[in-house]
């Protein structure tokens, strides 16, 4: 074990019990998790508007104390920074811009090419020369202005059907399967000082890993750049798939980029599909069986999410030298995507922090891979 600056700050934290939230110690007198993982990989958070623009009381001062990386949860999207076709809407990523460089955080923008949140104008676009159109003028207006500002792009986002071929997007309709070659060939051309990264969900399993890998494979081969792979990791707290997920990390290492988990979440509700997909576009009605702890959630269920997340940053430590960054899909347990998602108004408890913006059970879990 490598003794770090901040072990006694460790060991108050760690002298509470593991499950309980140690509630009597201020919140400055917690672990900081980008320190305690500063040798190993970047710890990362997805913000919103509000946390962004420090307006969120619970995150102003949390967010700067625990993570070291912050992704735009939506504000860098097309549908929001290009609401028109020569209209773009820079002003809360450049906000965003000035709040990392304020807290000397790692900005991964995200992102220029995604199938989702489209501009209304993209909606109904039936001309392949107008898509191309959008397409290039798109990722080189937004990539140019940032390159320098941001550390890393999220280029493509989710391209990739369950068994590993390509999704039927407007992009493959229009543009052919090379289109992603060329999202990249575009985005090195106008972000030459920017990380460029491709990002899914569940490419961790083997069929649409196997499609990931060739993906990457094809824009190697054409001479363009592909610095990392994000693995999303929206998973079940109960069914993570450690194995297939240490497998994964192998494979994407042996490609010589690097891998990251991009946007954790360990969610502790049923899913009315029975399934890890992350498809935003999927909804589902909702029952009271669906939503099964309005209030709180029991204790077994917070240890055995605690210990999920605990295995998690144990595979993740083991292979420190080819991870980069871990990033939580938003900073506590009331702003997740999850509490509206795939399922409207539902109380979910991903994340490290609770509601009140406190360490939970899986917090002390987490930090304790770490100085065990």
């Amino acid at each position: 074990m490598r003794i770090k600056p901040h072990t006694r700050i460790l060991g108050i934290a760690l002298s509470c019990s593991l499950f309980a939230a140690c509630k009597g110690l201020a919140q400055t007198n917690i672990p900081s998790l980008k320190e305690v993982f500063k040798y190993d990989f970047l710890i990362g958070a997805a913000l919103n508007t509000q946390q962004i623009e420090e307006k969120d009381a619970g995150a102003v001062a949390l967010v700067p104390q625990q993570f070291n990386a912050v992704t735009p949860e939506n504000v860098m999207k097309a549908a929001i920074i290009q609401p028109g076709w020569n209209d773009y809407n820079f002003t809360i990523a450049d906000e965003l811009v000035d709040y990392a460089f304020k807290h000397n955080m790692k900005i991964n923008a995200h992102t220029l090419i995604w199938h989702n949140q489209l501009p209304a104008f993209m909606r109904h676009m039936q001309d392949a020369d107008s898509v191309k159109a959008y397409f290039q003028n798109h990722i080189t207006t937004i990539a140019s202005r940032y390159d320098g500002k941001v550390y890393s792009w999220d280029v493509v986002n989710e391209a990739l059907n369950e068994d590993g071929t390509l999704r039927n997007s407007v992009f493959l309709q229009k543009l052919g399967e090379d289109y992603i070659v060329e999202a990249f060939r575009l985005a090195q051309k106008a972000a030459p000082h920017t990380k460029l990264y491709y990002n899914d969900y569940n490419i961790e399993q083997p069929a649409k890993r196997a499609g990931a890998i060739a993906l990457i494979k094809k824009i190697q081969a054409a001479g363009v750049r592909i610095d990392g792979v994000g693995i999303q990791g929206h998973w079940k707290y109960n069914t993570v798939p450690m194995q297939d997920i240490e497998e994964s990390i192998k494979a994407f290492a042996a490609l010589g980029i690097e891998v990251m988990f991009t946007e954790l979440d360990l969610s502790v509700l049923p899913n009315p599909w029975d399934s890890n997909t992350a498809e935003v576009s999927n909804t589902a009605e909702g029952n009271d069986k669906m939503n099964p702890y309005p209030k709180a959630v029991p204790d077994s269920v917070a240890a055995a999410q605690a210990k999920a997340y605990a295995d998690l940053f144990s595979l993740f430590l083991k292979y420190h030298q080819a991870i980069t960054r871990v990033t939580f899909w938003g900073v506590a347990d009331g702003v997740s995507w999850l509490n509206g998602w795939p399922i409207h108004g539902r109380t979910n408890y991903p994340l490290l922090f609770d509601r009140q913006y406190k360490p939970k059970t899986a917090f002390y879990s987490v930090i304790k891979t770490k100085v065990n």
